[in-house]
């Protein structure tokens, strides 16, 4: 039987089970700076990079685009010397630079990608970085095989709908062009786990397909447990 990232969700301070799936993969690849990026954290009290930056002395840096919930990352990490936090809206435009300002490795351990929109388009732009895992929210509204990714709008603000981000198909293409493959998503349906392709082996875990990989969305109301269902213009890439 195929060992299974589920297998070791567990939830701390993640959303999901990530914080346990994130463990796991550091127990078996190891850890080099023990260093991490996270975008779209609001407050920082329930993201994939809090246990790992308050329980198991990681440093990194934590960018936020709302002021309000800015405000409160900003305090709640006041004392936590190694953890950066970074008020800025993210674009592709714009990444590559805040990682130069903020002294970021070109090879690091740990990027988390939530910001509930152009999550493929900003990864698409860090192709000087290699992180080593790369955990990145996906479009469970679209199932495998298909391809989804919003156009690229450096303005645009999640609705609460199912207009946003990538699907896992269309994330999973890009993983392959940048160098990493599909590890599996939480149960839930929201996160997708990708490692470096010179990392798949020593991690015990099998490179999946979208399709072996993806799990329903199991959240909120709307149509198959998803969020509400919004139409709106798509790139099948």
């Amino acid at each position: 039987m195929r060992d299974s990232i589920n297998s070791y969700e567990k939830k701390v301070r993640s959303q999901n089970g990530e914080d346990g799936i994130i463990e796991e993969l550091f127990f078996r690849i190891g850890t080099t700076n023990k260093y991490f990026v996270e975008f779209g954290v609001q407050d920082g009290s329930e993201c994939n990079t809090a246990y790992l930056s308050l329980f198991n002395n990681w440093s990194g840096l934590m960018i936020e685009g709302n002021k309000k919930n800015y405000k409160r990352l900003k305090a709640n990490f006041s004392n936590h010397k190694f953890v950066k936090t970074v008020h800025q809206f993210v674009t592709k435009d714009n990444i590559s630079s805040i990682f130069k300002h903020n002294y970021v490795p070109a090879e690091f351990d740990l990027l988390s990608i939530d910001i509930d929109g152009n999550d493929y388009w900003v990864w698409n732009a860090l192709l000087e970085y290699k992180p080593r895992i790369v955990v990145i929210e996906y479009n469970a509204s679209y199932p495998p095989p298909q391809k989804m990714v919003i156009p690229y709008n450096p303005n645009f603000v999640w609705d609460g709908t199912s207009y946003y981000g990538a699907s896992l198909t269309s994330l999973s293409e890009l993983a392959k062009k940048l160098g990493y493959a599909l590890l599996g998503t939480d149960l839930r349906g929201v996160n997708a786990f990708f490692i470096r392709k010179d990392l798949v082996a020593l991690s015990g875990f099998q490179e999946l397909t979208p399709e072996q990989g993806y799990h329903l969305p199991s959240y909120n109301n709307g149509p198959l447990g998803g969020h509400p269902w919004r139409d709106g213009p798509i790139l099948e890439i």
